[in-house]
């Protein structure tokens, strides 16, 4: 196994490459490419991602190295100008101008969130809602109730005590939402102003912040969104234009912010740690978030497959865009890692070309799949856990092992598409589609 903190040093040298990262023209469509050839990917494998892209329900999608351009697609009637939704991949964007605006003095994460939302913003006691800062609304650890009628709702009806800020992790939009507020009433601009100024015009960004609900979701174009994955990959830094200059903000942006979702930074979410949470659950999963992708890989991930991941130690940024897949295929985490597998598996010979993505093994066997009466999971490695979750998210069994394989009778589960995930002993594990006739 691959040691984290050679991957963690090695992803920052990278981070400070920027003398061999390309940035494209602030203004126009010109953008430099890379021939796939040149990486020693195959037409073949390249095919094969567009059209596993192609049935999930892709719109855009570009993949991006030193900045250059090597593979770009767009599907139906989607074109390069097309705008489409970031869902909640846009927190990042908030997630950065929540940083600028206290480089420019504005304001301090550590602020109590009330300095700029007023008191009663929450249906909490004045205790407790004072104990509710902005990091805490950037982490996701504000305490609130995510389990209230509509987690959407930024009323203070809606924002009810469950715990102390800062000691429950619960993926709460409510809260979330409400820093764009704090954002505008800090700076004294509209957070499109203040983002047109700081962020799209120095980057040669477009797109706007659309009211949708209680939410502001971010519209944009594909390259867009890779114009922004670049700016990240540069650490704040835009073709020589330090926009973040605020590193000790970027640091923990990019890295685990507490202790409780250890693959969570300040909206981002982060590859490679020993654990993680998801939405909607309070459970902790142990291993990587997606273990097809390197384990310095940073994303930004939203409703239906909005994606946008940054990987430092490979010089990568790539996007896809989209509406919901194949009902069968639960996202974000498993359409991403599964993106990640086919990009793997692009290079021709991944032992001969120096700087291609390396082709992940397989570690887990799972036969017959599909299943009519018992699965049969097998391994190299000891497997120490085997959880069955539906497509919508519940957990149906979660079984100790212990052993290199085991059989899991199957047939009282009703036909149809499941999630099967296989814990190992090296604190890997490894997720698979498990089809029950």
């Amino acid at each position: 196994m691959k040691k984290l903190y050679a991957l963690i040093v090695a992803g920052f040298l990278s981070f400070n490459s920027m003398a061999q990262l390309y940035f494209p023209p602030i203004t126009g469509t010109d953008w430099d490419t890379l021939s796939p050839q040149s990486l020693n990917w195959c037409p073949e494998k390249i095919d094969s991602l567009y059209a596993f892209l192609d049935t999930n329900n892709t719109k855009a999608f570009i993949l991006l190295k030193n900045g250059k351009i090597v593979l770009e697609k767009y599907f139906g009637t989607h074109t390069q100008s097309s705008p489409w939704q970031w869902a909640s991949a846009g927190k990042t964007i908030t997630s950065f101008m929540t940083g600028i605006a206290q480089q420019e003095g504005y304001l301090s994460i550590n602020d109590t969130s009330s300095d700029y939302l007023g008191q009663g913003w929450t249906s909490c006691t004045t205790p407790q809602e004072e104990q509710i800062t902005i990091r805490h609304q950037l982490t996701m650890t504000s305490g609130l109730d995510d389990g209230v009628v509509d987690p959407y709702c930024t009323l203070s009806t809606c924002l009810q005590y469950e715990a102390d800020a800062g000691t429950r992790w619960a993926y709460h939009n409510g809260p979330y939402t409400l820093l764009d507020s704090v954002i505008e009433n800090a700076a004294g601009v509209t957070l499109n102003t203040y983002t047109t100024q700081k962020l799209k015009t120095p980057t040669g960004m477009t797109g706007l912040f659309v009211p949708v609900g209680y939410n502001n979701v971010f519209f944009s174009n594909a390259r867009s969104m890779a114009r922004f994955g670049l700016l990240i990959l540069n650490r704040g830094n835009w073709n020589g234009n330090q926009l973040m200059t605020d590193t000790a903000y970027f640091n923990q942006m990019v890295n685990t912010s507490q202790q409780l979702n250890l693959s969570y930074g300040y909206l981002w979410w982060l590859n490679g740690k020993a654990s993680f949470m998801v939405p909607g659950l309070q459970n902790v999963f142990n291993g990587s978030l997606c273990p097809n992708a390197p384990a310095d890989m940073i994303a930004a991930m939203g409703k239906d497959g909005q994606f946008l991941n940054v990987v430092a130690s490979d010089s990568i940024v790539w996007v896809r865009m989209g509406e919901a897949p194949d009902s069968t295929l639960p996202v974000p985490f498993l359409l991403n890692d599964k993106i990640w597998e086919y990009i793997n598996a692009l290079d021709c010979s991944p032992s001969l070309v120096q700087g291609a993505l390396p082709r992940k093994a397989s570690m887990v066997h799972v036969y017959p799949n599909p299943v009519d009466r018992a699965v049969t999971i097998a391994s190299a490695s000891v497997i120490t856990k085997v959880e069955i979750w539906s497509t919508s998210g519940q957990l149906l069994l979660s079984q100790d092992a212990g052993w290199r394989e085991l059989t899991i009778p199957i047939q009282n589960y009703p036909a149809g598409h499941y999630v099967l995930r296989v814990l190992l002993e090296d604190n890997q594990n490894w997720t698979e589609k498990l089809i029950s006739k």
